[in-house]
């Protein structure tokens, strides 16, 4: 049995939720829900990053208290929970919850050898919570991520040394053993790597901090990296503060430890975490999964930029399932996605009311109309039902494949391609001339209505067990339309997905 450790990034608490991480999110728990399907042990983390110095300007801004407002905007990232139909197991807060500090001092701890106290001078955006140096600015001098100038801060802090790694995270990437899809992210790290390392400051001054986040143990003048401080969620989230049996079973003791991030965040995941891991003698994430952006109008969404989409109006709006739908179908694997609320409705439209609802419909009430509701799932197949039959005994084969390779919009193709099929072959077979004929006295063609009615209910069942991980919503309606009551008769015929209007 695979043991998995999944994990979402945690983001900045300094607004609301965007629909850009609810992508992240949904494909974080249809990676949990499929290997919980397969039988697989799974663990889902998600949580927030709420020592950031953008949330401390982010609470002066709006002239409130910083863990006044931190707590506010977790509470909204926790609150998508619903929303969004998701099965997180656990949710951290790096400014409340009582395993983050402890562990996050012991990896500090873990590193000493190689950290070292050094005075710097350097372009910092505030928005990326990074250094940058003068090639990676645009052509106006601005962060290309947030459009906005770096400040140029001087002040001594404690360094990691990065440089030390760039062969063994070299070696761990080409290697396989640290997994990075798609592959051009991969190649984007190894030319990061092959460029030269340079250390990176890993603290920052109390003063400039505000006071806010994790004090360096031993130097009360400083305040840990917010970045370092972050990533540690992975591990803190497990009790290694206090080398609790969660680190053991779920990260020593894992397969696989999946990250699934956003590509602005690569370099932090695939090349400094690593690192850190390296130096304190920890094992690697086995493989980073990473997604392109979400754009409204051709802006990236995003907190800082002020293009933004609330997913939780979304639901409330069109749906759980609707906005998993589109998430999920529309998403390319590589490339950005433009989200407008016409793309969104016509999704839904095609592939819930007019695709997979209207299919269950279709069934269930020729069901009603040729077999009182009844249908014998352990009729034979007719030859004539070679491919749907064959379609069906693929897709999931298909969509573990797919979703190994982080592939989101051709795992759920494989769906829909039970419902392309079935369609196909009623229109193919035409139940309802069988019915006509038998009730002209033809055995055989009720024979062959038993084994089409058999054939195609059978697709509706599979097709609600294909969704589970994808619309769970979508997937109980559908079960629930296509499963007996105890006298054997399904239930009455029920809309089960209402065609979308503009709200």
């Amino acid at each position: 049995m695979t043991r998995a450790y999944l994990t979402t990034t945690i983001p900045y608490v300094n607004a609301a939720p965007h629909l850009g991480f609810a992508l992240e999110a949904v494909q974080a728990d249809v990676l949990a829900r499929h290997h919980h399907g397969l039988g697989h042990e799974v663990r889902l983390l998600t949580g927030t990053d709420d020592n950031s110095l953008k949330n401390v300007l982010a609470a002066e801004q709006a002239g409130v208290g910083v863990q006044e407002f931190v707590d506010a905007n977790a509470a909204r990232f926790a609150g998508l929970r619903e929303p969004l139909a998701l099965s997180y197991d656990d949710f951290i807060r790096t400014s409340r919850d009582p395993r983050h500090r402890p562990g996050v001092e012991r990896l500090w701890r873990a590193c000493a050898h190689d950290l070292y106290p050094d005075t710097y001078t350097g372009l910092y955006c505030v928005g990326c919570e990074h250094y940058l140096t003068p090639d990676e600015l645009d052509g106006a001098g601005h962060c290309p991520e947030h459009g906005v100038p770096p400040q140029r801060i001087e002040e001594r802090n404690w360094f990691f040394r990065l440089s030390r790694y760039a062969q063994p995270l070299r070696e761990a990437i080409t290697s396989g053993r640290l997994r990075i899809e798609p592959e051009s992210r991969r190649n984007e790290v190894l030319a990061f790597i092959d460029a030269g390392l340079r250390d990176f400051s890993a603290s920052r001054s109390q003063q400039r901090a505000r006071g806010w986040g994790i004090t360096v143990p031993g130097d009360p003048d400083q305040v840990i990296y917010v970045w370092w401080d972050a990533l540690g969620n992975y591990l803190t989230s497990l009790d290694y503060g206090t080398d609790g049996q969660a680190y053991r079973t779920w990260w020593e003791g894992a397969d696989r430890r999946v990250h699934v991030i956003g590509k602005g965040v690569l370099r932090f995941h695939a090349v400094y975490w690593p690192a850190m891991l390296l130096s304190a003698g920890l094992p690697l994430p086995t493989d980073i999964l990473v997604h392109d952006y979400l754009t409204a109008d051709g802006r990236k969404i995003s907190k800082s930029s002020g293009a933004t989409v609330d997913p939780v109006a979304l639901t409330e709006a069109y749906g759980t399932d609707a906005v998993r739908c589109w998430l999920l179908r529309e998403v390319p694997r590589i490339g950005d996605a433009d989200f407008t609320v016409d793309r969104l409705i016509a999704r839904a439209n095609e592939d819930l009311a007019g695709g997979a609802g209207n299919l269950v419909n279709r069934i269930v009430t020729m069901a009603h109309r040729f077999r009182a509701g009844r249908v014998d799932l352990s009729v034979p197949a007719a030859p004539d039902a070679k491919d749907l039959v064959a379609t069906c005994t693929d897709a999931p084969g298909l969509i573990t494949a797919a979703l190994d390779d982080f592939d989101f919009r051709r795992a759920a193709a494989a769906v829909w391609a039970v419902v392309e099929e079935a369609n196909r072959h009623i229109d193919r077979v035409r139940p309802w001339e069988f019915a006509k004929a038998e009730r002209g006295g033809d055995a055989e063609a009720g024979a062959r209505l038993d084994a089409a009615l058999s054939v195609l209910l059978g697709a509706c069942v599979t097709l609600g067990d294909l969704l589970a991980p994808f619309l769970p919503g979508a997937s109980s309606l559908i079960t629930a339309q296509c499963t007996a009551d105890a006298d054997g008769t399904l239930p009455p015929v029920t809309p089960l997905f209402p065609r979308l209007e503009p709200a």
